[in-house]
This record gives structure tokens, C-alpha cells and sequence, in this order.
């Protein structure tokens, strides 16, 4: 993200962030207010914001997303994807935790926590089924993960979203409950919309950056793209991942403060699942043998969740003033700050993970 550069090297001999990064709780909590203060005091704002969509998500929305992903998908180095998808107990790891761990440990929470709310129930549920495709690259570059291995990682579930979404949506909320003798939900999505929002949110910035990478090496040197291209467009990343944020609140404030009980209702599951995955995955990772890189991308692409999906989905199906979108809503409320929590814990954690001779350093 910013200042990446100098950001790995304090934390390979400290484990510290940089100025400017130690921050980042402070310039989200901001944009958490500003976007609520703009569509309280603003309501044009948000009719305007949300007026213009792709694939049922709002275009500013989508801009920041793609401005947030495109610095940090610029800095991987895909001449070492060969690499990562060699490591076999990666991928299997990671398709086990997203689409066979994860939305299984969701249906549970949502179950045990909102037995007498169906609607945010089924939000929750749809929630869990949609895995993090984008914000998740943020998080990972933060915390000095595996940038190529996170790249590799957030493809695949790309892939399996498309393949596996609507057959999950229909097994939790409809297949499962029935045979446990529970109330079922119905759920219709086209496969056409999570492909085109699979498309949009990471084939755009995946090709920006791959092609940026391709040309700028090849006009100027690996030197000169890695020491001075980047370190300018790294900022971007920052101003994406705020403007996203403010766009996203501003359109979904009122629902949140119209309805706060409900929000903690909804928060406390979220809660218990992005600490569940998040620590689970990185104990994980250490024990079958991946090191503190590949161990942190596998924690934060399994906690994470593709917010922009599962709204998308909840307000095509239930209509936007329903519970199930209310709680797509709450989800980048503590996914947000949670996470970014989570890469002070995850930095923390990697003296775990060192050598004698890096611990000595």
C-alpha cells in the first residue's frame, strides 16, 4: 500500500508499521464518519452515488475498488506465480478454509446467534458464501504477505465463486435446513452477476497490473519500475480503499443508525467468525509448514468476504430495504476494522515464525 517499500523493511527488523500506515485504523474510522455525516446531511449524495450500477453495485463503489486493487496488483511479480501454485499445501488449504470451512462456520453462527431472525440470518449466510476477492489484497499487503501467493489465491476463488455460488446458496439456505428440520430460504442469483462482478472487481485491476508490470520492465528495467514507478502509485491504493469507504457509507448510513440494535445483533456473529477464521487459518498455516507470508495470506483470504457480492446479491433478491441487505451492510462495518486490527496482531505474530539469526537482527 503506501510507502510499502519502507513499510517491509521496518517490519522485517521491527515488526512495525510505518508512520503513515500505523495510522490506517484512524483514516478509516474518519471515512466511516465522513461517508455516514455525507448521506445524513447530504441525502442528494447518496441517491446520486447509488443512481448509476454494475452488476447491482454502485459504480463509485466499483471506481474505488478498482483504484484501491490496481497499485497493489502493479507490485506482484508474476514471473513467480509458478512458485505458488506448486505449493499444493497452499491451495488445498485455501480451497478447504473458503468454500468448505467457511461458509460452514457462518451458517453456524448465523444459527446460534439470530435463531428468531430469519432475514438477518439469511444475510449472514449469503455473507459467508461470497469469499473476499477484493479488499483482502489491502489487508494482506499490510500485513507483509505473500503478494504473488494472495494474486494466485484470490483468482482461484474467483473461480470457484462463479462455479460454486449458487449451488452453496442453495444447499445452506434452502437443502440444509431442511434436512436439519430448520426453516429454509429460497435463493435465486444469476450466474451471469457473480461472473460479471468476478469480472469487474478483479479482472479489470488483475490485467492493469499484469500489463502495467509486462510494459514497464520491458521499456525501463525492473529497477526502475520497482523504485520509482511504484513508490508513486502506491498511494492510490489508500486513497481507493478511504473513497470506497466513504462512498459505501454514505449510501448505507440510515440503515445502520436507523436500526443500531439490530447492527449489534448482526455484529456479534461477524465478530466471532472473522476471529475464528482469521486465527484458525494462520494456526493452520504454521502447522502444516508455510511460512509467515504465505501463512498470513492464508488467514486473510479465508476471513475475508466479498461485501460488494453478497449486497449486490441480498438487494436483487430482498429487496434494499431488507434485513438480509441490512446485514450484507453491517459486514464491512466490523470486517473493516477487524481486519485492519488483524495485521497488527498477524505482524505481531511473525517473531513466531523467525529464524534465530532475524530474531538476533
Amino acid at each position: 500500500m503506501t510507502a510499502t517499500a519502507a513499510t517491509e523493511t521496518t517490519t522485517a527488523v521491527g515488526g512495525r508499521l510505518s508512520t503513515l500506515d500505523k495510522y490506517l485504523p484512524v483514516w478509516i474510522g474518519a471515512a466511516m464518519l465522513a461517508g455516514i455525516a455525507l448521506g445524513q446531511w447530504v441525502p442528494a449524495v447518496g441517491k446520486a452515488l447509488n443512481a448509476i450500477q454494475i452488476g447491482g453495485i454502485s459504480l463509485p463503489i466499483a471506481a474505488g475498488l478498482l483504484i484501491m486493487m490496481y497499485p497493489v496488483l502493479a507490485k506482484v511479480r508474476y514471473d513467480k506465480l509458478d512458485s505458488v501454485t506448486a505449493d499444493k499445501r497452499l491451495l488445498v488449504s485455501s480451497i478447504v478454509l473458503n468454500w468448505l470451512v467457511g461458509p460452514a462456520l457462518m451458517f453456524a453462527l448465523a444459527w446460534v446467534f439470530l435463531p428468531d431472525l430469519p432475514a438477518f440470518r439469511t444475510g449472514l449466510i449469503i455473507v459467508g458464501l461470497a469469499r473476499c476477492i477484493a479488499m483482502v489484497i489491502i489487508w494482506n499487503d499490510l500485513a507483509c504477505g505473500d503478494r504473488e501467493a494472495a494474486a494466485v489465491l484470490v483468482a482461484l476463488n474467483s473461480v470457484f465463486q462463479v462455479i460454486a455460488f449458487g449451488a452453496l446458496g442453495w444447499l445452506y439456505l434452502d437443502a440444509l435446513p431442511r434436512w436439519l428440520g430448520l426453516d429454509s430460504t429460497g435463493l435465486e442469483v444469476s450466474g451471469w452477476e457473480i461472473a460479471l462482478n468476478v469480472a469487474v472487481f478483479l479482472g479489470v485491476p488483475l490485467a492493469a497490473g499484469y500489463l502495467t508490470r509486462r510494459i514497464g520492465e520491458r521499456r525501463k528495467g525492473r529497477d526502475w519500475y520497482e523504485g520509482r514507478f511504484l513508490p508513486k502509485i502506491g498511494p492510490f491504493a489508500l486513497y481507493g480503499l478511504l473513497f470506497t469507504i466513504v462512498v459505501l457509507f454514505a449510501l448505507q448510513g440510515e440503515a445502520i443508525l436507523s436500526q443500531p440494535m439490530d447492527v449489534v445483533r448482526i455484529a456479534l456473529p461477524l465478530l466471532a467468525y472473522f476471529a475464528i477464521m482469521w486465527a484458525g487459518s494462520f494456526v493452520f498455516g504454521k502447522a502444516v509448514g508455510l511460512n509467515y507470508e504465505r501463512s498470513t495470506t492464508l488467514a486473510f483470504t479465508a476471513a475475508g468476504n466479498n461485501f460488494e457480492l453478497a449486497i449486490a446479491v441480498a438487494i436483487a433478491t430482498f429487496g434494499a430495504a431488507s434485513g438480509q441487505a441490512l446485514a450484507g451492510v453491517v459486514g464491512p462495518l466490523i470486517e473493516v476494522p477487524v481486519l485492519v486490527g488483524l495485521v497488527y496482531v498477524s505482524l505481531w505474530a511473525r517473531r513466531f515464525f523467525r529464524t534465530p539469526e532475524l530474531r538476533e537482527a
